[in-house]
């Protein structure tokens, strides 16, 4: 959608113009030159849509993002996306035709962009919390209009798992994580399993009540690394994440340490992780186990090891 303003009628206004300066004329006034648009000032040129930055809204979060279904809403009402940063594609990117394909290296730039912001704009690693980003960018047809703007927004999530959802909230998410304790950080869970062993529910419980599993940090992966389909992949980042699990706990990194707990490796979906995103979400997990405080600093102790 072209976002310029258009003006109806102004061939009309023209037309009705000319009639009252001929009217005029009838009175033989010697200030008329007979050129009727010599004094007129030059149009301003034509400009397209550029969001607003900082700003919640009623809709979904879309990759796409035309001047139709933008809704800027008070953030203290119920809403369910909110934008904290608004960047411009330049160079080669902004002089394609259409907006950038999502592997492209323009569109993972403006993702790590919109990662920075917003751990800077909610006060802290937005990874440790139940929230999630993407990038909009205009429509096509908006891009063919000029328009050259990305949008960085954030969402809170009701879960981490994979079939999290989209939270309708109030209040904005600026400096959500700025003091510890929010309810937004990730802690401890109830991990329950289904016929098969394999996690069916992954519910959050406090750390102070029973519990098997605990987030634990975050892990990069090379940037090499394929997405997690197989067994074999699947192996690199429980690794990945036990490596975080020693750290946590403050037990050694060592061979012993897959005797002494499971891990969770929860890495973003295909598309981010196409987008550059390799973060991966660690937790401990003690199939069994009951819990009742938070591992963290407890050392060899509190996660000895399990020989069979």
């Amino acid at each position: 959608m072209r976002h310029r303003r258009r003006t109806r009628g102004g061939a009309g206004a023209a037309a009705m113009s000319v009639a009252v300066l001929l009217a005029a004329g009838c009175g033989g006034s010697g200030d008329i030159d007979g050129d009727l648009i010599n004094d007129w000032g030059a149009m301003a040129a034509a400009t397209s849509f550029v969001p607003v930055s900082e700003t919640c809204h009623l809709s979904n979060f879309a990759v796409s993002g035309p001047r139709s279904t933008y809704e800027e809403a008070d953030c203290e009402v119920l809403h369910r996306t909110e934008t904290v940063f608004v960047g411009a594609y330049t160079g080669a990117a902004a002089e394609s035709g259409e907006p950038p394909a999502e592997t492209s290296s323009a569109a993972k730039a403006a993702y790590r962009t919109c990662d920075d912001k917003t751990t800077e704009y909610v006060g802290g690693p937005w990874r440790n919390a139940r929230l999630w980003i993407g990038v909009t960018d205009p429509s096509p047809a908006a891009w063919s209009g000029g328009a050259r703007w990305f949008r960085c927004e954030v969402v809170e999530l009701d879960s981490i798992e994979d079939d999290g959802a989209l939270v309708q909230r109030k209040g904005t998410l600026r400096n959500a994580l700025s003091t510890e304790g929010s309810e937004l950080e990730l802690g401890c869970y109830a991990i329950g399993l289904d016929g098969g062993g394999a996690i069916e529910t992954m519910p959050a419980a406090g750390c102070a009540e029973k519990h098997n599993a605990e987030f634990v940090g975050v892990w990069e992966a090379p940037a090499d690394a394929a997405y997690p389909k197989r067994d074999a992949t699947w192996e690199e980042f429980h690794d990945g994440c036990r490596t975080v699990v020693a750290k946590y706990v403050d037990v050694p990194d060592d061979a012993d340490l897959r005797y002494r707990t499971g891990v969770v490796s929860l890495p973003g979906n295909a598309d981010v992780w196409a987008q550059g995103d390799h973060s991966v979400r660690c937790y401990l997990w003690l199939d069994g186990a009951e819990l009742t405080s938070s591992l963290e600093g407890k050392g060899t102790k509190a996660l000895p090891v399990q020989y069979k």
